[in-house]
């Protein structure tokens, strides 16, 4: 691991950025040009004093997923990422395969999406970045420990995650995701990551595995889908999913069509935001 050089990387992609390069209000006049610290550090999910650490070469050796996270929180290319993992010793994720990764040009599409809950996922179904709006609809998925990020093992798994939706709309969503799962595990047989996560949801869910065996394969489509937010109520959105074939990741954009009720509501969540997201039993 060469201290130096990632301290000296860290701090050059932290100054060649502006709080609009990050979906950041500028805030009070800055001293300095770029991020400052706290703000990367939050965008990475990391803390402040962890951060700190690894601009001043002092800092403990990054995991691989907390490299993941600081690329994509200074909105590092594909080059630019490899070379972090270089520098802290390690292989940078292969190119040809699903990655954890979301492109520059991504993130600043999804950034100016200010209006309309979006979110890049992974084929698997794994939630890799969130606009406020979208962590404001259904929570921060970021929050949690990778494996509660992925939307089909939640849906599962989780009770809460289906408080999200109307009762009669759960086994469209249910089948739903199972059928776009067997297509990704289809599709990419010799990566170990959706056979795991089929391995678990059958051996955990009796509903997944009951339609598992249905062997029904479709995938992930725009549409309608509707919302229960505990506190704006039901919202009726149309689902547009745009695909980054280069990188297994799709762009998911839920709106509101003009003059209806959901558009008014939607626009009340944008100014409410996330100040309560429990008011009752409803989501966690």
């Amino acid at each position: 691991m060469n201290r130096a050089e990632l301290a000296d990387f860290l701090r050059r992609g932290r100054a060649r950025l502006e709080p609009s390069d990050v979906g950041l209000a500028p805030g009070a006049r800055r001293r300095t040009p770029g991020l400052r610290r706290e703000e990367v550090a939050a965008l990475a999910g990391m803390s402040v004093d962890y951060y700190t650490r690894l601009e001043q070469s002092r800092g403990p050796r990054p995991s691989r997923q907390m490299l993941t996270a600081l690329a994509r929180a200074l909105r590092l290319t594909d080059d630019a990422r490899d070379h972090l993992f270089h520098l802290v010793g390690e292989e940078p994720p292969r190119r040809d395969v699903a990655s954890a990764h979301v492109r520059p040009g991504l993130l600043l599409v999804l950034d100016r999406l200010y209006d309309s809950p979006a979110q890049v996922v992974t084929d698997l179904g794994t939630v890799l970045a969130q606009n406020a709006l979208a962590k404001a609809l259904v929570g921060d998925m970021l929050a949690g420990p990778p494996p509660e990020r992925n939307l089909t093992r939640r849906f599962f798994l989780d009770p809460t995650a289906r408080a999200l939706f109307p009762p009669e709309d759960l086994p469209a969503h249910a089948r739903d995701h199972v059928a776009a799962l067997r297509a990704v595990a289809a599709a990419r047989p010799d990566d170990p990551e959706p056979a795991a996560l089929v391995a678990e949801l059958r051996a955990r869910s009796e509903e997944f595995a009951r339609l598992w065996e249905e062997h029904e394969v479709s995938l992930r489509r725009p549409g309608t889908k509707r919302f229960l937010h505990p506190v704006v109520g039901l919202l009726e959105l149309d689902c547009e999913v745009l695909l980054s074939h280069h990188s297994h990741h799709h762009l998911i954009i839920h709106t509101a069509r003009p003059g209806t009720e959901s558009r008014e509501r939607l626009e009340l969540l944008r100014v409410v935001g996330t100040q309560d997201m429990t008011p009752t039993e409803a989501v966690g």
